[in-house]
């Protein structure tokens, strides 16, 4: 039910606003780390974005456990392009 609610417009504008405050945040440090900071947001929101198509296509749509999975599955590619470099 949630997933069908939130319009991709809506999605992707808050999407780059987090890119946006992260990398400027990270702007504080360099600007490598501001880069590395908004890359993190898009690669996160994208390898999210594959998994929940992936589960859709399984599944035939979304539980819980989906939503958990990609929480944290873009938690996780955050965290991993962060640490690079």
């Amino acid at each position: 039910a949630v997933a069908g609610v939130v319009p991709v417009p809506r999605a992707a504008a808050v999407a780059l606003l987090a890119a946006g405050l992260l990398a400027g945040a990270g702007a504080a440090l360099g600007a490598y780390d501001a880069l590395r900071a908004g890359l993190a947001v898009a690669v996160a929101a994208g390898a999210a974005d594959l998994l929940l198509r992936r589960c859709v296509r399984r599944f035939g749509g979304v539980t819980g456990d989906v939503f958990g999975g990609v929480a944290e599955t873009a938690a996780t590619t955050a965290l991993v392009v962060m640490s690079l470099g």
